[in-house]
């Protein structure tokens, strides 16, 4: 992540955690789950910016002929092209369009232009009620994950960590895209090889480095450490208890990594949890060189005495193909080979 959005998380966790406090802690994420429709096509989408504002109106543009080449129908939120400091707009206005699309019929997909900062700002002025009443299939990565995991742990909605507008829509992620959303078929995920790995005698990239071996089941959420770890203690992340963990990140140094993931450990999730898949960590360098930690001996160090099926490097994050998982459903991972296998599908 930016320095920016470094210093946003550090600044903003203070008022959250009081705004948190004003609303209800109910979770509704232990109740029956709930999956929204799969697309179709002329199934509408809505465009919403929740987080950082776009200040390049033709990038709306370049969503828009996205969602037409995948055979959808764009329609844009009224604050898309909003702007306050470095959000796009207030928070209240950027909640409400979120709500607006959950209530309009004619929407079936919501789909952010980017992310940036911002989501966590948005949670208490999310209608949640209405989310649960009229299921929707909402998608995201990076600082989305506030949002989609807030959506999952207060309405039961399985959400989908996935591309935002903005990114490639390059054939392997369009592929993954429609699988996971316009049909109800069991998804299986496995790093792909390299294809500069094509005439080697082994693998060299997209390599897994398993922490603990052996078989986990568990509902699947996660997604981008950062942001998670500062929305701990809310009422917007839900009881890990038996679930598999993934995490990314990007622009992090290894202390930071090293930080974020204690926060975890101390707040008693990582002990739930059944099983754990650590990610890309995108220009996640040492600080001081040979000084510090390395990644893999921050994650051993916490991860390896869970005991629990683990692993890392897989192709999650801020990478491109930017792959398509739907979030609370049943899945069975491997640590050793590195896949994970949907036991259900995310959509109906």
């Amino acid at each position: 992540m930016s320095f920016n959005r470094r210093q946003f998380l550090t600044a903003s966790l203070g008022s959250l955690t009081l705004l948190t406090s004003l609303y209800s802690t109910a979770s509704a994420q232990n109740s029956s789950l709930i999956k929204p429709r799969k697309l179709k096509p002329s199934s509408g989408v809505g465009l919403v910016s929740p987080s950082g504002t776009t200040f390049i109106t033709e990038h709306i543009d370049i969503v828009q002929d996205a969602v037409k080449a995948l055979g959808l129908v764009p329609y844009i939120a009224p604050h898309i092209l909003d702007q306050y400091g470095y959000l796009a707009g207030k928070d209240q206005d950027r909640a409400n369009d979120i709500n607006r699309f959950f209530a309009d019929p004619k929407i079936d997909l919501i789909l952010p232009i980017r992310g940036g900062w911002g989501c966590a700002r948005i949670l208490p002025y999310l209608d949640y009620n209405l989310i649960k009443n009229n299921p929707k299939i909402i998608i995201g990565f990076s600082d989305l994950t506030t949002l989609l995991m807030a959506i999952y742990t207060q309405s039961g909605l399985v959400t989908f960590h996935g591309p935002n507008g903005m990114t490639s829509w390059r054939e392997k992620q369009v592929s993954s895209f429609k699988q996971a959303l316009f049909t109800d078929e069991n998804i299986s995920f496995k790093n792909e090889q390299a294809s500069e790995d094509n005439d080697r005698l082994m693998q060299v990239k997209n390599r897994i480095k398993t922490i603990n071996s052996g078989t986990a089941r568990g509902k699947i959420i996660g997604g981008n450490l950062s942001v998670l770890s500062a929305i701990v203690g809310s009422p917007y992340v839900p009881d890990f208890t038996g679930h598999i963990l993934f995490l990314e990140d990007i622009g992090e140094d290894i202390y930071r990594i090293d930080r974020m993931i204690t926060h975890l450990k101390v707040a008693g999730i990582l002990d739930k949890i059944s099983g754990f898949i650590f990610g890309e960590c995108t220009n996640c360098l040492p600080d001081g060189g040979y000084a510090s930690l390395t990644l893999e001996q921050v994650l051993n160090d916490h991860i390896k005495p869970l005991g629990i099926p683990a692993w890392m490097g897989a192709q999650i994050g801020h990478i491109e193909p930017i792959l398509t998982f739907p979030m609370g459903v049943e899945v069975e991972i491997n640590a050793d080979t590195g896949t994970i296998n949907y036991l259900e599908s995310g959509v109906i």
